[in-house]
């Protein structure tokens, strides 16, 4: 992480703060918190806004519309799915950043210097607004075929942990974190390497694999290391591919990725690129745990996109 720097352009004391807060985040189990998450911000010296959305496209939109209506700086109260929202709208401009870990996954957060708790979360960022201070950190930038592009803080997935979540995603039963589980026992069932094509800085790599990571941070789904050398604050992305594995030894392999040891595997390759292009038929990237584009597509480090209100 690079040292803590001050902002250069701090906005003026009248500017609101948005914040996004997702209730469901985390399945719930914080929503109670979000009156003290609030006390805690105001201790920043700024008025708060509460941004009004019902639906993820309105949340994303509501990001848009407050950090061009001039916010002081965007918080997103939630986890890898509300942080992922809110970065659309601050990616690449100078408004400040923070996040309040209250998610099932809040790796973007902790892996970028956030605190776990969300109230301790709430006064670093306080902090962090009083004294005008704030860090920079990459995000990675992903473009399709068609043009459009989504930034993402963590982790893209496009192996078999994508197709997972497109499994459960399109499944309506059972509920809650069964329909995940029977995803994957499905999708194991149905277990193949594909073909891929890579391009890390214009080397082109053909590949047999089942999984395929990119990361600016170390972590996705709640803290697994799949990317475990990656740093988001180096400029580049960090790639790992896991080739022919079958459905026992992905199996046996789970546990390690939580370790982050899964790269040691023989069958396991890691990269390190600025630019990566990912091509493979039938599979839509899921970014910060978010379904994002179709591959093709293109995934770009961009240094300092985001600022980081920490202390």
């Amino acid at each position: 992480m690079h040292a803590v720097t001050a902002d250069d352009h701090p906005a003026p004391a009248d500017r609101p703060v948005a914040v996004l807060a997702n209730p469901t985040a985390g399945r719930g189990r914080h929503r109670g918190l979000l009156p003290q998450v609030l006390d805690r911000l105001a201790a920043g010296g700024r008025p708060l806004r509460v941004l009004d959305a019902g639906t993820r496209g309105q949340a994303e939109a509501a990001c848009h519309e407050a950090v061009a209506g001039g916010a002081a700086a965007l918080v997103a109260v939630g986890g890898d799915g509300t942080v992922h929202l809110a970065l659309q709208a601050v990616a690449g401009t100078r408004v400040p950043f923070g996040a309040v870990p209250a998610g099932t996954g809040n790796d973007f957060a902790v892996e970028t210097g956030f605190p776990a708790d969300p109230l301790t979360a709430a006064d670093a960022i306080a902090a962090a607004l009083r004294d005008g201070r704030s860090r920079p950190v990459d995000l990675a930038r992903m473009t399709g075929a068609d043009g459009g592009h989504r930034w993402y803080g963590a982790v893209l997935a496009a192996g078999f942990d994508a197709i997972v979540n497109e499994r459960a995603n399109r499944m309506r039963w059972p509920r809650g974190p069964r329909r995940y589980d029977l995803a994957i026992l499905v999708e194991l069932a149905r277990l193949r390497p594909r073909r891929y094509t890579l391009r890390l800085d214009g080397v082109t790599h053909e590949t047999d694999a089942v999984l395929v990571a990119v990361g600016n941070c170390r972590s996705y789904g709640g803290g697994m290391l799949i990317c475990p050398d990656a740093d988001p604050t180096d400029g580049l992305l960090d790639v790992v591919v896991g080739g022919r594995f079958n459905r026992r030894m992905l199996i046996r392999e789970k546990p390690n990725i939580y370790r982050g040891t899964h790269v040691q595997h023989p069958l396991a390759r890691s990269y390190r690129a600025r630019t990566v292009e990912i091509a493979a038929a039938g599979i839509t990237g899921y970014a910060d745990g978010e379904r994002c584009l179709p591959l093709p597509v293109t995934i770009t480090a961009t240094p300092a996109a985001l600022h980081l209100l920490l202390p």
